[in-house]
């Protein structure tokens, strides 16, 4: 069967620029007119968004889609590009802590807000699998751009792309340029020079990043987070692996989450746990429809040490009397792997029971015996 060949961002059905500004709304256009000029692969956004403070929303308004000015509407006509979504809508001013419009990012509270207001909007575009999304940090306070490029290398896919701006002297300053119009248009230029913006040049630069999106929690992949909480995911799955147990109160803590597991999905994890700690060999599995009493037998004394004299050990037992199956131990590990998942996401892969890779099947985890840590340990002989 033939590899199905990734598609480029400008083959997505929905293509999203996202950008920041502060007093400058020329970047949108100027960023469009690069994507759209593009010699291979030309990106045309479907939909604009742009993320600004109060006044550099009023100036965007006013400069992008006034009728007097409307520069982003004249793009689209000197150049017979084809409609993309920007209107008032899709200008978002951002909200401090009293989710009041910021008039200016002056103060650390204000970084924080601004920070995890550009966190969402590129958590919910890239939360869209039809969505190839373009981030530009052309434009804002420094801070502005750092934080939505950071955002981008946390939330970021494969169709996903980050870049600059670059405006040819003596434009890049002048508060009346906006694209290189394919026509004679003749400005004032900010030293007071005079200057034809049909002979601009604007470059976009391509910016790679790394993206650590693989190590966030599926938590924060779905759901609202601040900036520090999904920065802290990230750190922490780029950690070395810990894996600690406590058998009683059946907590599970792993790549700095804590989270509980049912009795019998416990129990395995803690049998794998206990053979790294004791130096055993991987487990060859057990046969489908063949009970072997050797795996129940480790199987049952972690569940024991978990449950007690809870009312379903009896039934477990009977359940396990002539010995576990192939059935019954795919069944736990398949449930113990979906709930490790949904709490740790993509971090989960280092935890799980591994294979071995290859034929016969030898069941461990891959964890080194010093990173796990069984609450009140005890050595225990066959």
């Amino acid at each position: 069967m033939n590899a199905v060949t990734p598609l480029g961002p400008h083959e997505y059905p929905r293509r999203v620029l996202l950008a920041v500004c502060g007093l400058s709304p020329q970047i949108v256009t100027e960023t469009i007119y690069a994507l759209a000029a593009e010699a291979n692969h030309p990106f045309v956004p479907t939909e604009v968004h742009l993320v600004t403070t109060a006044e550099g929303a009023r100036r965007a308004e006013l400069a992008l889609l006034s009728k007097d000015l409307g520069w982003f509407h004249k793009l689209q006509q000197d150049y017979a590009l084809p409609g993309m979504q920007f209107d008032r809508s899709h200008i978002h001013v951002i909200p401090d802590r009293q989710g009041r419009a910021m008039e200016d990012i002056r103060s650390p509270e204000d970084n924080q807000a601004a920070a995890d207001c550009l966190t969402e909007h590129v958590r919910r575009f890239t939360s869209d699998p039809n969505c190839a999304l373009h981030v530009s940090i052309a434009g804002g306070r420094k801070t502005m751009g750092f934080y939505l490029g950071y955002a981008l290398s946390l939330y970021g896919r494969a169709q996903d792309r980050l870049s600059h701006v670059l405006v040819s002297s003596p434009f890049e300053s002048s508060w009346d340029f906006f694209y290189p119009t394919p026509y004679s248009r003749v400005l004032q230029t900010s030293d007071g020079k005079l200057a034809d913006s049909a002979m601009a040049e604007i470059t976009l630069a391509e910016i790679p990043f790394v993206s650590l999106r693989h190590g966030l929690p599926e938590a924060l992949l779905q759901g609202q987070a601040t900036f520090n909480d999904t920065v802290d995911a990230a750190q922490l799955a780029l950690a070395p692996p810990r894996l600690r147990l406590n058998l009683r109160a059946r907590t599970v803590e792993a790549a700095g989450k804590a989270f509980t597991l049912p009795p019998a999905e416990m129990a395995l994890l803690a049998m794998f746990a206990r053979l790294q700690l004791e130096g055993g060999s991987p487990l060859a599995a057990p046969a489908k429809g063949v009970p072997d009493p050797g795996w129940a037998r480790r199987y049952l004394r972690e569940y024991r040490a978990i449950v007690g004299d809870m009312a379903d050990l009896e039934a477990t037992e009977r359940a396990l009397r002539q010995g576990m199956d192939g059935e019954y131990f795919s069944a736990r590990k398949s449930k113990l792997d979906k709930r490790m998942k949904t709490a740790l996401g993509h971090a989960a892969g280092v935890y799980r029971i591994q294979d071995g890779g290859s034929r016969p099947r030898r069941y461990a985890l891959a964890l080194s015996p010093d990173a796990i840590l069984i609450d009140n340990y005890m050595p225990r002989e066959e």
